[in-house]
């Protein structure tokens, strides 16, 4: 079995994974306006169950911070987090019914540039809302992806109110985590047996720790205070944990909010899924391709058992995603390790957690974020061209200044205009000699050349012959048609000639061949 032999690999990423996964689902389920545990039951669950029977090797999948404002919103509204938790197991039913229903297709659609645009603007995001922890200032949750923030800021906002809100201690740990990081990835570390099995991510949080622990034993202005810290909100012990599941309310099964609410979660959360999938079979160096239905149907049932025991909803997540396949992830170990380590730890030393400083772990995501915008990425782009070079370009900036889905939908229509472009281009072309011309069709036509053949057709003088040869097109369509027609009709006018190359294969009336028997 593959997890056997790379277990190794896998090993070391969950490990990483965890620590990336820990403070954002606390920190989703803090914006959420839900219980602590709601999204540490995601993470356990999308680590565990969904990593076990999901289609992709390398994607994770938890709680996501796309689906906070949703998730809020809905919380508040139904009055009753029970009656939430009943919405995020009926989403896990719908999205059960699109993988029988093959609604996975959808995710053959999202254009190249748009997904590689996508994996840029995350590690961006990632970058720029990283610093204001890395400098001390933990205003926002970890984890928050939108521009326009919860507590009224936006990214850059934030970052320039971090500058004047600094503490140096925050920022010694980030910095000397990120060189631990850095130090870690040379080769000669990963090829030593031992050392190459620990993750720096690790290596990097237990220094945190320990230099922290000095700091308040020696130096006390440089101590990272509490609120500063990762903070899980109990004990510890199975029993402690386990008494925060809220069981669903099912008395609310017949309201109409219920339906709608889980409709939409299941509509938004199978889509930030599907993106997130896409992308990850771009990153994974096995270039290995997910079966996108099999996706769906897991994310449904991870979302059926979370909304069962009280947990936020779930989706593949791409920075975790994105964590665990440059930590050298190689099959679905990881993600269920991932899973395996936040429920251990969870119960059973929540207080050693509670040691570690967020700007540790703010270093952590920072590095996470390079990795997905590196230069190279960008001057692969750009040497592909305009059409691939614009949109990727507009999928970033869309996503920065507004947030995940509609930044992709806005990449997606640009993306689509390049394509009509190219399209408009490519599918008829005119040569002549002398008075000579021939419009040929290369492709089958839709209306969206009209515009493409009207302006070819007005460059021809009188007094010339046109073949107009339709032979290698199957489809014509009919607003062609009645422009050639109209073009037929005014020919004789300024004398010109008009003669159409019909096929045998051809739908189109106008360009069809007779045959006779």
């Amino acid at each position: 079995m593959s997890f056997l032999k790379y277990w190794k690999n896998d090993a070391r990423s969950s490990l990483v994974v965890f620590l990336v996964a820990l403070p954002l689902c606390l920190g989703i389920s803090l914006a959420s306006n839900a219980p602590m545990s709601a999204g540490l039951l995601a993470g356990i669950i999308g680590g565990i169950l969904v990593g076990a029977i999901g289609g992709s090797p390398i994607s994770v999948s938890g709680p996501a911070a796309g689906l906070t404002v949703i998730v809020a919103k809905a919380i508040t509204d139904l009055g009753d987090f029970e009656a939430f938790t009943l919405c995020v197991f009926v989403s896990g039913i719908f999205q059960i019914l699109f993988s029988i229903l093959r609604g996975g297709v959808i995710g053959n659609y999202f254009p190249t540039s748009v997904v590689k645009g996508m994996l840029a603007a995350i590690g961006i995001i990632l970058i720029l809302k990283q610093l204001p922890h890395a400098l001390g200032y933990d205003a926002d949750f970890m984890g928050d992806e939108s521009f326009y923030q919860m507590d009224g800021e936006n990214t850059f906002s934030e970052l320039r109110r971090a500058i004047y809100s600094t503490h140096l201690g925050s920022i010694i740990i980030a910095v000397i985590s990120m060189l631990i990081m850095i130090f870690w990835e040379k080769k000669w570390i990963k090829e030593k047996v031992v050392l190459g099995m620990i993750p720096g991510a690790l290596i990097a949080v237990l220094t945190s720790v320990a230099l922290n622990t000095l700091f308040t034993k020696y130096s006390p202005e440089f101590r990272v205070e509490e609120r500063h810290l990762v903070q899980i909100p109990y004990e510890g012990g199975f029993r402690d944990f386990f008494v925060t599941i809220r069981m669903p309310d099912w008395s609310y099964l017949w309201s109409a909010k219920i339906y709608i609410t889980a409709l939409t979660i299941a509509i938004v959360g199978s889509l930030e899924s599907l993106l997130s999938i896409d992308a990850a079979d771009k990153i994974d160096e096995g270039a290995r391709v997910t079966s996108k239905n099999r996706e769906l149907l897991a994310q449904g049932l991870g979302n059926a058992v979370s909304g069962l025991v009280g947990g936020l909803p779930i989706t593949a997540v791409i920075v975790r995603t994105s964590a665990n396949a440059n930590s050298g992830a190689k099959t679905q170990f990881s993600s269920v390790l991932h899973g395996i380590w936040l429920l251990l730890c969870v119960v059973t030393i929540p207080h050693l957690l509670n040691l570690i400083p967020l700007s540790c772990l703010a270093a952590v995501l920072i590095l996470v974020g390079y990795k997905l915008v590196k230069p190279s990425l960008l001057i692969g782009m750009y040497k592909k061209g305009k059409g691939q070079f614009i949109p990727f370009v507009a999928t970033i900036c869309a996503i920065i200044f507004t947030d995940l889905l509609v930044g992709i939908i806005i990449g997606m229509v640009v993306g689509f205009v390049f394509v009509i472009k190219s399209h408009m281009h490519k599918a008829i072309v005119m040569v002549h000699d002398g008075s000579d011309y021939l419009i040929r069709f290369h492709k089958d036509v839709s209306f969206l050349q009209k515009k493409a053949l009207l302006e070819l057709l007005d460059q021809i003088p009188a007094n010339s012959f046109v073949v107009i040869d339709g032979s290698k097109s199957v489809y014509v369509d009919e607003d062609i048609n009645e422009i050639i027609e109209d073009f037929q009709r005014r020919a004789p006018e300024d004398n010109i000639k008009v003669q159409l190359q019909k096929s045998s294969l051809s739908l189109s009336p106008l360009f069809k061949e007779e045959s006779y028997g």
